[in-house]
C-alpha cells in the first residue's frame, strides 16, 4: 500500500483502521507514512472509510511480496486453492472430499493469529519442526505453494522476511503422533516471535465421541467447546 503526499491532508484517521500498525504520520504531521517492512498489504486501509482524499492506493505488488496479499487479503484469491482466504475448506467439505480418514486427525496452525502477523520466517521453522513426524501438508494450501520442499517444511529463501497477517500450516496426521505434534508445536512456540492457534479435527466415532479429544485430554490442552461440525449433507458424499 502507498500514501500519495500530495492528496494526503495528514488527519490521520487510517492509522487507526492498520491492523499491524504499520501507518504512522510523517514528524510534521504533514502526510501518512506506511512502513513497507510491516505492511502486510491486507488492504484495510484502502477499503476503510477512512481516507477522504482518495490519498491510498494499492500498487500492482510483483513477486515476493505479492505473497502478502495473497495470504492477508481476503478479498485475494489463491491460485492453489481457487477461493479467497489463507487456506482452504478444510473439514468443512470433508463428506465430500474424504480429505480426513478415520484414525487421522486434521490439524491447521494458524501462524499470525490473532492479529499480530507474522514473518514467514516463523511458518518456515513451524512447518519443519512437525514435517519430521512425515505429516502431509495440504497441497492446494497457499502456505504449502511456498515451501521449496514440503517434505521438509523449507521454504524458498526469497520469502522469509515476507510478513503477512496470518499463514495457516494444514497437514493430517495419524491419531498415534497427534500428540507428539501437539508437543512439538507447545516447544516450537517458544521459539517464534510470533503467535499462533492450533485447530484439531477428527472423524467422530459411530457413538458420537471424538477421538481426538482423549489426546488432548491427556496432554492438558485446553479447547475450545465451539467448533465446525460437518453434518454430512453434501453430495455427492465421498467413499469411506
Amino acid at each position: 500500500m502507498q500514501v500519495d503526499e500530495d492528496r494526503c491532508v495528514g488527519c490521520g484517521r487510517c492509522v487507526l483502521y492498520c491492523p499491524v500498525q504499520a501507518i504512522s504520520l510523517s514528524a510534521d504531521g504533514g502526510h501518512a507514512v506506511i512502513d513497507q517492512d510491516e505492511c502486510v498489504e491486507c488492504g484495510a486501509c484502502l477499503r476503510s472509510p477512512a481516507c477522504k482524499t482518495g490519498a491510498l492506493y494499492q500498487p500492482e505488488l510483483s513477486y515476493p511480496r505479492s505473497v502478502r496479499s495473497i495470504l492477508s487479503d481476503p478479498l485475494t484469491i489463491a491460485p492453489e486453492s481457487g477461493i479467497t482466504g489463507r487456506g482452504t475448506e478444510e473439514m468443512k467439505t470433508n463428506d465430500v472430499t474424504a480429505r480426513f480418514k478415520r484414525g487421522c486427525a486434521g490439524v491447521a496452525v494458524e501462524v499470525g493469529r490473532p492479529l499480530l502477523g507474522a514473518r514467514l520466517s516463523d511458518v518456515e521453522k513451524i512447518a519443519m519442526a512437525i514435517a519430521r513426524f512425515g505429516v502431509e501438508f495440504e497441497k492446494v494450501n497457499p502456505t504449502t505453494s511456498l515451501m521449496a520442499d514440503p517434505k521438509t517444511g523449507k521454504f524458498k529463501d526469497e520469502l522469509l522476511r515476507e510478513k503477512v497477517l496470518s499463514a495457516i500450516i494444514e497437514f493430517a496426521v495419524p491419531l498415534e503422533k497427534l500428540e507428539d505434534v501437539l508437543y512439538t508445536l507447545e516447544r516450537v512456540s517458544h521459539e517464534v516471535e510470533s503467535v499462533f492457534s492450533v485447530d484439531v479435527c477428527s472423524r467422530c466415532n459411530p457413538d458420537g465421541s471424538i477421538p481426538h479429544e482423549e489426546i488432548l485430554a491427556k496432554g492438558n490442552w485446553w479447547y475450545s467447546i465451539n467448533t465446525k461440525t460437518n453434518v454430512g449433507l453434501g453430495r455427492p458424499p465421498a467413499a469411506e
